[in-house]
């Protein structure tokens, strides 16, 4: 079955917890697994971020919204126990807990206040699926397309000599070439939107690496992607990158992969990824966020 939404946890939790006994949080996420059904993949899969666990991210919220409405409490690092006031809400045996199912409780009401939410039961919820951690993200995803989106256009509309150092920096950006002058240089302005470029591949230039970049609506194709590789044989060159603000066909892809020469081929939507990624032709927001959370360490230690 799917993931369960963190709102669909805080139930099965609750009574978990029923007997009293007091839980791992660790404990508490494989047997609330078991009982969903997940699959290894699902327990597996990780946040957009690659930072947490799906499920455990949407368990730890469920376990706090518990907490802050009083029917759970916390009795260590990673450990739990059910309250008196959880042991009378399971006594309504409820079909669900969720947000409005918590908003009867003062606790809650003041931290739904404390977070910005209006307090009361006619406020909005977060949407069933997402925990307030998986909504940010979704929000910066959503985000971050757009600036890619936006990137990739003004991109296709610099004149050549302008995409010709964007590459460039774009190459330095990821780490290769190192500081000193010679690190990178152009080395055709035939103004055919086209780039043939050379970098160290490091900062002692114990290898080069050939550039040629397409500035091009049209698909590029393998016979364009061959002429490359052809001219490496020139620049007694064995690696190069091919970068176009288009795509790339898949005979194009398939050559690269089957020839002895390393060549990477950096389209259009991976072009402005490397850019955001990079922080080449963007710059931060007025007011950046920074998520954190609780040290527990130092409160164990305490």
């Amino acid at each position: 079955m799917p993931i369960p939404d963190f709102q669909s946890i805080m139930l099965p939790l609750l009574e978990l917890t029923a007997y009293g006994a007091e839980h791992r949080s660790a404990d508490a996420g494989a047997a609330l697994a078991d009982r969903f059904g997940l699959t290894p993949a699902e327990r597996a899969q990780l946040l957009p971020s690659g930072r947490q666990a799906t499920f455990s991210n949407r368990l730890l919220w469920a376990s706090s919204y518990l907490r802050n409405a009083g029917l759970l409490e916390s009795t260590g690092r990673g450990r739990f126990r059910i309250t008196d006031k959880g042991r009378t809400a399971l006594a309504e045996k409820p079909a669900r807990i969720d947000i409005k199912f918590l908003l009867r409780y003062p606790e809650f009401v003041a931290f739904r206040s404390r977070t910005g939410k209006p307090p009361g039961p006619t406020a909005p919820v977060t949407p069933a699926e997402q925990t307030p951690e998986e909504a940010f993200e979704s929000a910066y995803q959503s985000l971050r397309v757009t600036v890619e989106q936006d990137l990739l256009e003004r991109v296709r509309k610099m004149p050549p000599w302008r995409f010709e150092q964007l590459v460039l920096q774009l190459m330095l950006a990821m780490g290769y070439g190192g500081p000193q002058e010679s690190a990178g240089h152009v080395t055709s302005m035939s103004g055919d939107e086209g780039v043939d470029g050379v970098i160290n591949e490091d900062r002692l230039g114990l290898d080069t690496i050939y550039l040629q970049a397409k500035r091009w609506e049209a698909q590029v194709g393998r016979p364009i992607v061959q002429a490359f590789a052809g001219s490496l044989d020139g620049k007694h060159a064995r690696k190069g990158v091919m970068i176009t603000t288009s795509t790339f066909s898949s005979d194009a892809r398939a050559f690269v992969k089957g020839i002895e020469k390393r060549i990477v081929l950096i389209d259009g939507a991976e072009l402005s990824r490397l850019m955001f990624d990079f922080g080449v032709g963007v710059a931060d927001a007025a007011r950046p966020y920074v998520l954190k959370r609780v040290d527990l360490d130092f409160f164990e230690d305490a």
